[in-house]
């Protein structure tokens, strides 16, 4: 960064003082100034200065009470503040650097002092500046690749099992349109939106034979496949990933019923988790809708009809409320993402 473009906040009481410092610092850097911690504040919040130079005492809040609300708030928290003062005594100093402070010089000031530990002081906050914004984006790089493994995962499960991997997109957004309508925040419906494609991740550990029968499932082979949402938790395990998390529930979860006649547990009502409740809802739309191995697609009146039905005991009421409000948004995803026309949407998420 140029020094030509970095500012300096100079805090003290004394207009002799602020001159002073003024002088020595305005021919690098640009120097505002505030007589009172109180403005000090404002100046700060307002536009956040590259370093403070902070007084002690003054009239008011002194200077460590300066400091420690500059510290308290995430938007100065990361400035570097430099007292400069009369105190002298040890314990000064380490009430200074224990509030947050990067250093400390007495007064009277040596200008060849002061110029050096602002240059340097600058020049460790613009190090930190630039590393925060690299480790930023790579955080964000990493973040990217991951939720697109999910997704291509997701949709290797469901090339498995179909034709194409649409289903486990238009289960994406269902999911995330029905989180949204039912008062979820963003950013928990932003996470159901990438957890949701692995809710069949456990059918991985199906056989085929049973997978792909074109024709209803035996009672051995029904017993098989309902052992895939365990599976599907077992695949994606425990993690501290609060999109891991999510999504490890979803596919332990996304079978049960309302009345508790589910499975793999049984769970009943709202001892389902709703990510769970959510995506059963969608799925079972989803699955009425397309066309499978073992049956054609019905019209989406007659699911709906269905999913009416199922109010009570299959899903959540509330839910299927929600649902049915939302009909237009969720055939428009429908129409979007269909079956024969979307695979040229494949990359347009």
């Amino acid at each position: 960064m140029n020094n030509i473009q970095q500012t300096i906040l100079v805090v003290d009481d004394s207009p002799e003082n602020i001159d002073i410092l003024s002088a020595i610092l305005k021919k690098q850097y640009q120097v505002r100034a505030a007589t009172t911690g109180e403005r000090a504040l404002e100046i700060a919040r307002s536009r956040p200065p590259d370093i403070i130079l902070l007084d002690i005492m003054m009239p008011g809040i002194d200077g460590y009470e300066v400091c420690r609300r500059l510290k308290e708030d995430p938007k100065t928290s990361s400035i570097p503040v430099i007292f400069i003062t009369t105190k002298r005594e040890v314990e000064d100093e380490k009430l200074g650097f224990e509030l947050g402070a990067v250093d400390y010089i007495t007064k009277p000031i040596s200008p060849p002092i002061v110029e050096a530990r602002v240059r340097t002081h600058l020049a460790l906050y613009d190090q930190n500046r630039e590393l925060a914004e690299k480790v930023k984006e790579r955080t964000l790089e990493l973040e990217k690749t991951r939720l697109e493994i999910i997704h291509r995962l997701g949709r290797a499960v469901e090339f498995k099992d179909y034709e194409t991997g649409l289903h486990v997109i238009r289960i994406s957004y269902y999911a995330k349109l029905l989180s949204e309508f039912l008062g979820m925040n963003q950013g928990w419906s932003e996470l159901l939106f990438n957890a949701a494609p692995l809710h069949d991740i456990g059918k991985i550990g199906i056989p085929d034979r049973t997978l792909q029968k074109p024709g209803p499932l035996n009672e051995a082979e029904w017993a098989i496949m309902k052992k895939h949402p365990e599976y599907g938790a077992a695949i994606i395990g425990e993690h501290v990933s609060e999109l891991l998390q999510m999504a490890r529930q979803i596919a332990l979860t996304h079978h049960e019923k309302w009345d508790g006649s589910g499975y793999p547990k049984g769970l009943q009502g709202l001892d389902i988790p709703l990510v769970g409740r959510i995506v059963a809802v969608v799925d079972v739309f989803d699955a009425l809708t397309t066309t499978r191995p073992y049956k054609k697609a019905c019209p989406v009146d007659e699911a709906v009809r269905i999913i009416s039905n199922g109010s009570g005991n299959h899903f959540d009421p509330d839910l299927v409320t929600i649902f049915r409000k939302i009909l237009p948004e969720i055939i428009e995803v429908k129409k979007r993402y269909d079956e024969k026309t979307g695979r040229l949407l494949l990359n347009d998420e």
